[in-house]
């Protein structure tokens, strides 16, 4: 009797693990096909054919065309643009670049979501309305508009600093008339110009998203801290910041992956790539394409190279956020 119990027991023992498994559900997998096909075509296949490109020399449109053949030069155009000096000065100006616009930007946007935050319901709507038109005008139109506000006879700029009296305008700046001065001759006021346009497009974005981070922080913990005596400054660091680490981790990567490819503005503000001093790698890798005589292996090189050095940001980002959900 005991083992004719004993052996369905076994058995149904034996055969659980087998009923347990299910059969794989493809149906997701089947409604994220299109999306993986529109991004392979439009993403994947562009990159790959760019990777591709810095692998030869392409020096004319026939040969983009098909009509030629591609000469295989292997590293050959890696090897020369690193071993560019003008290239390790590109990329020095793309990186300071990189790094005072996401400083900017991230001070920025942070102090005007807070503000965001305190305001009323009707103020904050108006406040943040106005702050969103920033966003919503189209790179280039806002370099166009910055552009006329800094025209070097016309501009909002030069009328004001010729309405300054001569005295203090000579004190201050050592000249009185204003009129046709280069305020984009300058690198330096160049990239000046260039950061405020950038910086003034960017923040809006910051901002809304640390407004829709703050919605999120329980406003009990804000008024324990302040019973704690804790002052505003305090209050963030201690506990605003803390919460809204992922969202900031988020928002600087994003901002670094976009000041790297700063182009329209420049483009626009320059008039174009014959001012090399103020060249970053995006502008660096057109001219280098398509400037008189076209070097689009070359070119591609410059992309893929810009390319790679967004994926270690974002590997590193990655990696940092692991570790702390680890920890």
């Amino acid at each position: 009797m005991t083992t004719l119990t004993e052996a369905p027991e076994a058995s149904a023992a034996r055969e659980t693990p087998a009923r347990r498994r299910r059969p794989v559900d493809r149906l997701p997998y089947l409604l994220l096909l299109p999306c993986l096909v529109i991004i392979a075509a439009l993403l994947l296949w562009p990159l790959g054919q760019v990777v591709a490109m810095s692998f030869f020399k392409l020096n004319n449109v026939r040969q983009l065309r098909g009509d030629r053949e591609w000469p295989w030069v292997g590293l050959a155009n890696y090897t020369e643009i690193l071993g560019d000096p003008f290239f390790h000065t590109v990329l020095r100006n793309t990186v300071l670049f990189a790094v005072a616009n996401v400083l900017l930007t991230m001070v920025l946007g942070t102090l005007v979501g807070l503000l965001l935050n305190r305001l009323g319901t009707r103020m904050a709507t108006f406040v943040g309305t106005c702050v969103m038109l920033a966003w919503a005008t189209p790179a280039l139109t806002g370099a166009i508009v910055w552009k006329w506000i800094f025209d070097d006879t016309s501009g909002l700029v030069t009328w004001l600093f010729n309405a300054l009296p001569d005295g203090l305008s000579t004190a201050l700046f050592g000249r009185a008339d204003w009129t046709g001065y280069g305020w984009f001759n300058s690198p330096l006021l160049f990239f000046a110009i260039l950061t405020l346009v950038v910086v003034w497009h960017s923040f809006p974005f910051i901002a809304v998203s640390v407004l829709a981070g703050l919605k999120s922080v329980p406003s009990e913990l804000h008024e324990a801290a302040r019973v704690d005596g804790a002052g505003p400054w305090k209050v963030f660091w201690k506990v605003t910041f803390p919460l809204l680490r992922p969202v900031f981790g988020i928002l600087i990567v994003l901002s670094t992956i976009w000041d790297f490819k700063v182009f329209t503005q420049q483009f626009a503000l320059a008039g174009g790539t014959q001012d090399r001093t103020t060249y970053m790698l995006s502008i660096y890798s057109y001219a280098s394409a398509f400037s008189p005589p076209p070097k689009y292996g070359l070119g591609a090189a410059i992309a893929v190279i810009l390319t790679l050095i967004l994926l270690v940001v974002t590997g590193f980002y990655v990696r940092m956020v692991l570790r702390q959900e680890e920890s």
